[in-house]
């Protein structure tokens, strides 16, 4: 299939020829920052934000159930570029620099497609992975992605709808598909939660609810020994407000 650039001014060439006009007046090590940021460096800050996450997750009551969905956002990923291998093969978009040489490219040699970016399907993907379980994290994340975005069209490397094209990849599977993943994952991990391999689920001497939303065993005995019983308290909060 013919690529999506049209002949002649349009909206698209302008953004990519606005945005990478920058990288034709910054200085050298700017450029070899960006290159270095938007091809590896904001990638590899999305993995830090993933384990800082886990190992706040592993902290919290619930840890399974919290767990379960900081999991699916490296997965989302995954299944999110999984899922553009045929987009891209049917688009058959010719990267920018091959339609307008007078580019600077940070980045030459690429000759797979362009459309749609595989970094800002990714990024965006693990953003809104986070997000779904966790907001502050997850906003963290999102900005990552619009940074990523933004760095592949200054290093030329993509078109600005390219970059738009992924964020829609990648939000949609992490938000579509985030049930079914819930589903799956919050089992395993309660399993793993019970096993030898507890350290990964939860932090040693948490507690919490186990992830089916039971509360913890100690917090039965103390209900018990109240002559309350359990949840009588939460009940007479929500009525009295």
């Amino acid at each position: 299939m013919a690529g999506l650039a049209l002949e002649g001014p349009n909206p698209d060439v302008d953004v990519l020829d606005g945005v990478n006009g920058l990288a034709k007046d910054a200085p050298h090590w700017v450029n070899k920052a960006m290159e270095y940021i938007g091809e590896y460096g904001l990638i590899a800050a999305l993995a830090v934000l993933c384990l800082v996450a886990w190992w706040s997750a592993r902290r919290r009551p619930g840890a399974p159930s919290a767990v379960a969905g900081l999991v699916w956002a490296p997965l989302a990923a995954g299944i999110a570029l999984l899922a553009n291998i045929p987009i891209r093969a049917f688009v058959e978009r010719p990267r920018p620099f091959k339609d307008h040489p007078g580019l600077a490219v940070l980045i030459p040699g690429k000759s797979d497609f362009s459309f749609v970016s595989d970094h800002a399907t990714l990024t965006m993907a693990v953003g809104v992975g986070l997000f779904v379980a966790h907001r502050k994290y997850g906003l963290i994340g999102i900005g990552l992605a619009l940074a990523e975005g933004f760095c592949r069209v200054y290093m030329g490397v993509h078109y600005p709808t390219d970059v738009i094209g992924g964020f829609a990849l990648g939000t949609a599977v992490a938000l579509l598909l985030a049930p079914l993943a819930q589903a799956l994952l919050v089992p395993l991990m309660t399993a793993i939660a019970g096993s030898k391999l507890a350290w990964l689920v939860r932090a040693p001497g948490v507690e919490g609810a186990d992830g089916d939303g039971s509360p913890p065993e100690g917090s039965r005995v103390v209900a018990a020994g109240s002559g309350m019983q359990p949840g009588h308290k939460e009940r007479d909060k929500d009525l009295a407000a």
